[in-house]
């Protein structure tokens, strides 16, 4: 499971190798700060739009910066750690950035996923895949479920 976490130098030699044999790759990224039901469903159904999906997450300095202070609950070593054993998820790799475009830019994917909850022309990198012959794929989101909202009810139960 550890061997599905490299670092985008790494990662880029990797997905060379694997699109000379013909492989798609499909690249999401976010926080996945506390694991949900939301987040299984999308990433199992980005890996389902290509041959081999990577998995971008924000450092736990990047999600500080994008959430707050009070954020990530889970460490990036843990959280990369339960994204890389998903059966769904091919390769995980953190980066420190608070958006995704120099990973994307140095990763040359094939098809960026992004949630339905953004629009395209908000997903960061769609205009970098989409002229260097991408495509960009957008996923419903699951309603009522996110870290928030969970975040939101443990704080309610435990008051």
């Amino acid at each position: 499971m550890l061997s599905k976490i490299l670092t985008p130098k790494d990662l880029a030699l990797e997905l060379n190798a694997n699109r000379k044999s013909g492989k798609h790759v499909v690249f999401t990224n976010g926080c996945f700060d506390i694991l949900h039901v939301g987040h299984v469903r999308y990433l199992a159904a980005a890996r389902s739009k290509g041959d081999i999906l990577v998995v971008g997450i924000n450092s736990d300095e990047s999600v500080k910066s994008i959430k707050s202070e009070k954020r990530p609950i889970v460490c990036q070593a843990h959280r990369a750690e339960i994204i890389a054993g998903l059966w769904c998820v091919d390769y995980v790799t953190l980066f420190n950035e608070s958006d995704p475009l120099k990973l994307i830019q140095t990763l040359r994917h094939d098809i960026l996923v992004k949630g339905g909850d953004w629009a395209e022309k908000e997903i960061i990198g769609a205009d970098f895949v989409k002229a260097n012959g991408g495509k960009v794929i957008r996923i419903p989101v699951v309603p009522d479920v996110s870290t928030s909202i969970i975040i939101q009810e443990i704080i309610k139960k435990y008051r």
